[in-house]
């Protein structure tokens, strides 16, 4: 099974608003053998875009991997790592007060990625002094504009 290291991030001017999305993907943790994604949407919020630089980067592998996926939003690391997902799923894709989640159709896809993958979600502090984390923020950023 190949070894990836992942780092993604979302990024978007108002929320709602346009937003972009980065992803780097580094087999082996080889930075000199990194594949860089992006994208964004004219209409959309930065918790779809850090959903979706996730869910992409994972899409993105033809077969199933250990994935070492970095992410500076807690709404995405937790779900997985605190059981957020597990009890939305239980409750019928509602959360502990009873309302709808948000980004369904999002976190169903993730969720099969999830499945797909051996994926370990580490949460890092976002624009602080992680170089790759600042890196795939540029990312993102850099795509949010091309939907302003």
């Amino acid at each position: 099974m190949d070894t990836i290291t992942v780092y993604t991030d979302g990024a978007c001017s108002g929320n709602p608003g346009p937003g972009g999305w980065g992803a780097l993907l580094m087999p082996d943790g080889d930075r000199d053998n990194a594949t860089q994604l992006t994208g964004g949407a004219m209409q959309t919020t930065n918790n779809r875009m850090e959903l979706t630089a996730a869910l992409k980067a994972l899409q993105s592998l033809e077969a199933p991997s250990k994935v070492k996926l970095y992410t500076d939003s807690a709404y995405v690391s937790r779900a997985f790592n605190d059981g957020w997902l597990d009890g939305w799923k239980k409750n019928g894709w509602r959360t502990s007060s009873k309302k709808p989640v948000k980004n369904k159709d999002l976190w169903e896809a993730l969720d099969a990625e999830n499945e797909r993958h051996n994926v370990k979600w580490v949460w890092v502090k976002g624009h602080a002094d992680n170089a790759l984390n600042n890196y795939v923020d540029s990312l993102a950023v850099t795509a949010m504009e091309d939907y302003k």
